[in-house]
């Protein structure tokens, strides 16, 4: 192939109009596309690879301080909410997880002093979660070395490319949700699906 540069790292090459690829991805995606288009495909596979590599840094923060990524996601998602907690339904749709992951999750913070369960004010049959006092000193301890971390995975980019990046990110987020939508209704299943 003619004007294909390596990267540094040297698994990822350049194409002609200088963009990024993995020359694996594209060879398989050829050989499952049957020599179709493997575009749609070679950026489905981009998105998963930069998904994990974020993941990676920000579970090995986290791990170094005692939690896995989605306990992380949780304690974020819940020092963001008001003092009197959020229902573990609600925790879920926000973390776009099943209900019964966040409870994990939660006795997880919960066993490290770091959430808690709480009764709901407005219906003593629910019960909400949020962040402790400790939980909150975890956040401020591991704040800083997160937006280190950050800045060092996406150093060179621009801010309009980040801001790119998260709309292009976002858009598949939201092309999913209405897929799903389109498919349950087809199913005959429940229409609205968050």
């Amino acid at each position: 192939m003619k004007n294909v540069s390596k990267s540094v790292e040297g698994r990822l090459e350049r194409d002609p109009d200088d963009g990024l690829f993995d020359p694996q991805v594209r060879a398989a995606m050829a050989l499952f596309t049957v020599g179709g288009d493997t575009l749609a495909l070679e950026a489905s596979a981009a998105v998963r690879a930069a998904s994990h590599a974020v993941d990676r840094m920000r579970a090995r923060g986290a791990n170094s301080r005692g939690l896995s990524a989605g306990a992380l996601d949780i304690l974020i998602r819940l020092s963001a909410v008001p003092d009197d907690g959020i229902s573990i339904g609600d925790l879920a749709q926000s973390a776009g997880v099943s209900s019964r992951n966040v409870t994990g999750l939660v006795d997880t913070l919960e066993r490290d002093g770091l959430a808690q369960r709480v009764p709901d004010r407005r219906d003593r049959r629910s019960v909400l979660a949020r962040i402790t006092p400790a939980g909150l000193e975890w956040m401020d301890s591991f704040r800083l070395p997160t937006q280190v971390a950050m800045s060092a995975i996406f150093r060179g980019f621009t801010p309009a490319e980040l801001i790119q990046l998260r709309h292009l990110c976002l858009r598949l987020v939201d092309n999913q949700h209405h897929l799903d939508q389109h498919l349950s209704r087809a199913d005959g299943g429940d229409e609205a699906q968050p």
